[in-house]
């Protein structure tokens, strides 16, 4: 049979419980007018009367929503084709009694409306609606006060579906308002929380005790708690966390946003204030009720300095927030991502009685996230979310979400263009990740996107690339050998040698290699003409790397940034107290709790009972939970000597420059996307780079090229003749006394 097709319905008809469709289609459903009639739709099913089309055109069909299933309440269908063989008749007989649950607009109408009189208005408006079992009636179209009224059984047992007729028995069993039926019917909607499992479980403690079981808390001699504050970075779940967790306790939820409550003229922000906490002692006396204050920060800031406005503001909160009576059913829930903005007045128990703390995700989570996200995506089986949450560090769940977009997006564009299926691969992924982001990087200090590097662009070195490996790559392929020996990853690296010999890009090709979020960052980024602002920058610069942990905090010049104390002239220069700021960074005195991320957990490396990629994961959590400082200079004996002992800077990792077999790999590396000569001989080349370095090779290589561009722009291949006459113009950059100097310190 052909399809139908919804269209809206007619004016006429709103309210009717009119399904008007094609005469033959009756005919062949068996149905005459004003039989009912079962219409199943996507979000849920109506239960209407059968009427022949105004036109009697076939094809169409029109479907007043009167009484349906709660579903639809909240998304009507438009726009839908329908097989016609869904259409149920369905058979109807006179109900004895039903009981219901009248919705009606205003607290107001529901505390001040005598029962009798509600019960009589129900009455007369049912008359002569058919009605289903747990079914919705419409009742907005009488234009009163009762919006709705939900069936919650008939009588008799046996009928599911029954018509009213006046001597039908209606028993209220509860009246309630429209905006609590809205927000259960919204939760009905769960989304699904990942790796939120553990702050989840320790707000829903929180919410449960106060709202569920206040006697018994009571009856313990211990007070309710009023507020529990979330704190975590923007972007992280925590509006989507407390609607998640209000729905699980069955509690409504009034949601106000600091902004909102600002006014321009003065008393109006304390006023609506209040009316918002009588809204929420409304809403708490149909059942438990959570305000939720969002973006609390900006409603009540620090009052040192404030105009008088802000101050009153604050002021009014404190004082409703204090005026809470043990019978006010409702609890306080407030949300910031920048807590030390906060009035202090307000962090203290009888306020806010508990800070839950939601930091970035760490890489189990961001696994989770990644498999909630991607379950209503059509995702090819090769996609590794494991090896997506490795390369994802420091991303938060909006940024996941994002990440997740831009993959399902690149898909559509190879779809568009003819190329494959509109599944979503791993290479959409990977494309994704070069747009996508983590937001907590966006506003850090210094340089966060390095060029991407492998091992095989930088020649030689092999001796410094495997020690470089061990410190930052071992701790994440193998971290399973580290738990099991009991070994921890260093807590920094410092590269020291001649200038030029690839100390910076050994460095992003570690970061590149091991998927670590890195940080880089230089004397332009941290000093500041203002005292103190030095130290406060470098601070932060820790704090957003722990955010994106496990990272890579790259100090290129170190000794130009932080010197040494004892060749200092002034002891409270700019350098000692950024040393100081940094020794203290380095042990761990300036983590904080809000920086707490997950939880704390303790491996063995036997006795795992999941699987090996799980267990994998939880091994890599445990060892690269840390920021990772690594440091380049070409003054060694500059730097202080605290900063360079065991516990600080552990690898000292001494960058040679290249000897004649690390030259020719060089060479080979610069001229490996060079056309050049037949008769060009590397070999001849090395030796006569004695005390080249790295990048004086790599510059040699370029002058060659100019060369061969200036003697004919066309030519083809660069001659071994460019190579020695820019030799025989170039001399090298280090000495032999240079060399000395470096080989001659301890490692």
């Amino acid at each position: 049979m052909k399809l139908l097709k919804l269209v809206s319905v007619d004016p006429v008809d709103r309210g009717s419980q009119r399904c008007r469709l094609g005469p033959q289609l009756m005919s062949a459903l068996g149905l005459s007018v004003g039989s009912p009639l079962l219409v199943p739709v996507p979000m849920g099913t109506c239960l209407c009367t059968a009427w022949p089309r105004h036109d009697l055109a076939e094809g169409f069909l029109q479907v007043d929503l009167k009484c349906s299933s709660s579903g639809l309440m909240s998304h009507p269908p438009t726009h839908l084709n329908l097989d016609p063989g869904q259409l149920t008749p369905v058979p109807c007989l006179k109900l004895n009694r039903i009981k219901i649950t009248v919705v009606v607009q205003s607290f107001e109408f529901k505390k001040h409306t005598p029962y009798r009189l509600v019960h009589e208005l129900v009455k007369d408006m049912l008359k002569g609606v058919y009605v289903h079992e747990k079914y919705v009636v419409n009742l907005e179209d009488f234009d009163t006060e009762i919006i709705y009224v939900v069936i919650e059984n008939t009588s008799p047992d046996s009928a599911c579906a029954g018509f009213i007729t006046s001597k039908t028995g209606v028993e209220i069993a509860g009246i309630q308002t429209v905006q609590h039926y809205r927000s259960h019917l919204q939760d009905q909607h769960k989304v699904p929380l990942g790796g939120l499992e553990e702050v989840s479980a320790s707000l829903r403690e929180m919410l449960v005790l106060p709202l569920l079981y206040p006697h018994t808390l009571r009856s313990l001699g211990v007070s309710c708690p009023r507020g529990v504050l979330l704190v975590g970075p923007p972007g992280v779940g925590k509006t989507l966390l407390v609607r998640t967790v209000v729905a699980e306790v069955g509690a409504s939820l009034v949601v106000v946003r600091g902004p909102e409550v600002v006014g321009s003229r003065p008393g109006e922000s304390e006023e609506t204030l209040r009316a918002v906490f009588d809204r929420a002692r409304a809403a708490a006396e149909e059942g438990p009720c959570v305000l939720f204050l969002d973006e609390l920060d900006s409603l009540c800031p620090k009052r040192t300095g404030l105009s008088a406005p802000e101050n009153r503001l604050v002021a009014q909160l404190l004082t409703l927030m204090d005026g809470m009576d043990q019978p006010d059913h409702f609890l306080i829930v407030g949300a910031t991502n920048q807590p030390d903005s906060l009035d202090v007045a307000l962090r203290r128990p009888g306020r806010f009685d508990r800070e839950v703390i939601i930091g970035a995700p760490t890489l189990l989570q961001r696994k989770d996230i990644l498999s909630v996200l991607c379950k209503r995506m059509p995702v090819c089986p090769t996609v590794d979310m494991a090896e997506l949450a490795q390369r994802t560090t420091g991303y938060v769940g909006a940024d996941l979400s994002a990440l997740c977009r831009e993959a399902a997006m690149h898909a559509l564009r190879e779809k568009s263009k003819g190329s494959g299926e509109q599944a979503v691969d791993m290479k959409h992924f990977q494309e994704a990740l070069k747009f996508v982001r983590p937001s907590c990087l966006r506003t850090s200090l210094g340089r966060t996107d390095p060029s991407l590097i492998t091992w095989d662009q930088i020649g030689g070195l092999d001796e410094v690339k495997l020690k470089l490996r061990q410190s930052i790559e071992w701790p994440m392929r193998h971290p399973e050998a580290f738990v099991r020996l009991g070994l921890c990853r260093p807590h920094g690296v410092l590269l020291y040698g001649p200038p030029g010999c690839a100390k910076t890009t050994l460095v992003r090709a570690a970061a590149t290699s091991a998927h670590f979020s890195f940080l880089s960052v230089t004397g332009a980024d941290l000093y500041s003409p203002y005292v103190g602002d030095s130290e406060k920058a470098l601070a932060q610069l820790f704090r957003q790397a722990r955010a994106c942990a496990p990272c890579i905090l790259f100090l290129d010049e170190i000794d130009s940034l932080i010197g040494s104390r004892s060749n200092s002239q002034t002891p409270s220069s700019v350098q000692t107290r950024l040393l100081s700021v940094l020794l203290n960074e380095m042990d761990g005195v300036g983590l904080k709790m809000l920086e707490r991320r997950g939880t704390e957990k303790i491996l063995q490396a036997e006795g795992a009972e999941e699987n090996q990629t799980q267990e994998q994961l939880e091994f890599q959590e445990v060892c690269n939970k840390d920021v990772m400082l690594v440091a380049a200079t070409n003054r060694p004996g500059c730097l202080d000597s605290a900063l360079i002992r065991p516990g600080r800077l552990d690898q000292l990792i001494y960058v040679p420059p290249p000897d004649p077999q690390s030259r020719l790999a060089i060479l080979r590396v610069c001229t490996k996307s060079m056309p050049v000569g037949a008769d060009v001989c590397l070999e001849e080349l090395v030796a006569k780079t004695e005390l080249y370095s790295g990048a004086d090779l790599e510059n040699l290589c370029k002058e060659a090229a100019l060369l061969a561009l200036q003697e004919n722009m066309e030519a083809s291949a660069i001659n071994h003749t460019c190579f020695l006459r820019c030799l025989s113009k170039m001399s090298p950059s280090l000495t032999a006394q240079q060399i000395n100097t470096y080989e001659t310190l301890p490692r």
